[in-house]
């Protein structure tokens, strides 16, 4: 199907970017049952949402001939969540007006509020704005919203849920009694229902949410990764994918500080996004990420709401979203406009029921496949290396001039080993992640003569394992791996014994640490466990041994703070 639309001023614009077929969404809205009026649509985030409003809206904005009506106020009030998807939005309507002669006018926090006014002043067929931002322009009388024909909300679920209902309802308030009203929301909840119920008259139902489900140009993977070994497991997974651009999800500010300030030490090219930036400096990150200077963006969910990366291939959640619908907005950063995108989860091994929960629940069939590894980082870095040294290239002549004078000075060998050793040079180095204990030694541990045994409420059902359990243990109960025991991981719980000479500090602070959320107890075991524990589902015992330690990513407790 090709883009069926009265006006060829837009169809050209649309074949000039490469456009040769609506979207699903795009294809509703162009329908002969949808032209003129009210639309509630259900798409998802990177299904073409921007160019269907766009065009839906055409006919409220354009003559028959293609060019703009002529207005002294907007004709259409685009509302957007977040700057940088107001700024998103600007871009498209902009290019895909272009030659109607209709003018774009930006309107969000963070941006020099008088030279907007201005901008308004002079005139404007189309405004995007964020709601506060257009509110306080609305009052101050800077925006005249009496002629406007058809105004549109953009995530209009978003919107609310970050406490802009009154912003809308001031704006919309202000507009003619019959705008064409068009409120597009990845999801319908009640408010939104309500919010449709009050502004809109004799609206069209549209929903593409199952053809788009789960987003159909994604591969879901999730890695079951030991808390403690969050952090190496970001940079073997940037490693492994070297993507020409990425973004990590973090739950708070703290979270993006930290791991931007971590990745930066390791050597990759990284930018941050949250919502102590100014918008400023995150103008600056998103450029840097366009121009290919920085490839790696970490950032909170707020933040990185609206943004739209060329070549963004790959979305990892460091921290595991809330809910099944926080974890499509993010990787629906990926996935794009017909290209493939990856996203992974990292998951800690005693929150992976909860993941397995909110994917069945959410119909997003993920692989669990294990972290990559230090060994499959190199093997993939040969390849990669390989693949780049054996392609055909164009020399110049000052080429075979430099290669001449080093085949003069070294043999072939030691020119392509100089090759190799350059390329991994510029490489951050892979981690070494948790590994499997080796089996324990028979007979008693030295130094634990008299030690105290504890129970853990989580056992083999739980996919627990002591390469996790021995991180939880250490952090929880503020000791070193060496006052560890034997851990004995049945069906339903772990068994394992901590050094006398600690137990009762640990107890103490196990009882401190307690998380309400997490589910994991910990508790004394009278006495020492039965030797028949070790066999009813168990799998025998397991000592902690040397191993490679990680850095912690940080999960603080306590409130978030705003984004």
């Amino acid at each position: 199907m090709t883009f069926q639309t009265p006006f060829a001023l837009l169809g050209d614009a649309l074949a000039a970017r490469g456009y040769s077929a609506p979207t699903s969404v795009q294809a509703a809205v162009l329908e002969a049952e949808a032209d003129g009026r009210d639309l509630i649509v259900s798409a998802q985030t990177g299904s073409g949402k921007t160019v269907a409003f766009g065009l839906a809206m055409a006919p409220q904005l354009l003559e028959t001939d293609g060019r703009v009506r002529a207005a002294e106020a907007p004709l259409a009030l685009v509302i957007a969540p977040t700057r940088e998807l107001a700024l998103q939005v600007s871009r498209e309507l902009a290019w895909l007006y272009e030659a109607t002669g209709a003018r774009v006018v930006t309107c969000v926090g963070g941006m020099d509020p008088m030279r907007e006014r201005r901008a308004l002043q002079h005139g404007a067929q189309i405004v995007v704005g964020t709601p506060g931002r257009l509110r306080d322009h609305l009052e101050r009388g800077a925006l005249d919203l009496r002629g406007l024909a058809v105004a549109v909300l953009d995530e209009a679920d978003e919107m609310l849920d970050m406490g802009f209902r009154e912003d809308l309802e001031e704006l919309l308030d202000a507009t003619p009694h019959d705008r064409r009203t068009l409120l597009f929301s990845a999801t319908m909840p009640k408010p939104i229902v309500a919010l449709a119920r009050r502004y809109q008259q004799d609206a069209l139902r549209i929903s593409t949410v199952d053809a788009d489900q789960g987003h159909g140009d994604i591969a879901y993977q999730a890695m079951a990764i030991a808390p403690a070994d969050i952090e190496n497991a970001v940079v073997n997974v940037l490693r492994f994918h070297e993507a020409e651009t990425a973004i990590l999800f973090c739950a708070t500010r703290d979270n993006v500080r930290h791991l931007h300030a971590s990745l930066t030490e390791r050597g990759f090219a990284v930018v941050a996004l949250s919502g102590e930036h100014s918008q400023n400096e995150r103008n600056h990150a998103l450029q840097a990420l366009r121009d290919r200077r920085a490839r790696v963006c970490v950032a909170t969910d707020v933040a990185a709401r609206g943004i739209d990366l060329p070549g963004l291939s790959l979305v990892v959640h460091v921290e595991v979203p809330r809910d099944a619908e926080v974890l499509q907005h993010r990787s629906g950063r990926t996935g794009r406009a017909g290209k493939k995108g990856t996203a992974i989860l990292l998951v800690p091994y005693p929150r992976r029921r909860r993941v397995e929960m909110m994917l069945r629940g959410a119909r997003i069939p993920a692989e669990w496949i294990s972290p990559p590894s230090a060994a499959e980082i190199r093997a993939a870095d040969a390849d990669r290396l390989l693949s780049t040294l054996l392609a055909p290239v164009e020399p110049s002549e000052s080429d075979h001039e430099i290669a001449a004078r080093l085949l003069a000075e070294r043999s072939a060998e030691d020119i392509a080993l100089a090759l190799v050793q350059a390329h991994r040079a510029r490489l951050p180095q892979p981690e070494e992640l948790l590994a499997s204990d080796a089996p324990a030694p028979q007979g008693p541990r030295p130094g634990f003569e008299g030690s105290a045994w504890f129970r853990l409420n989580i056992g083999r059902r739980h996919n627990a394992d002591p390469r996790w359990v021995l991180p939880l243990l250490c952090r929880r109960g503020h000791v070193s791996r060496s006052e560890i025991g034997a851990i004995r991981i049945t069906a339903n719980e772990c068994l394992f014994e901590v050094a006398a000479p600690v137990a009762a500090r640990f107890l103490d602070a196990v009882r401190r640490t307690a998380e309400e959320d997490d589910g994991v107890e910990i508790v004394p075991v009278e006495g020492k466990p039965r030797e028949a524990a070790r066999h009813q589902g168990g799998r025998g015992d397991h000592r902690p041994g040397p191993g490679p330690r990680g850095k912690k990513f940080v999960h603080r407790k306590g409130p978030r703070q705003p984004h």
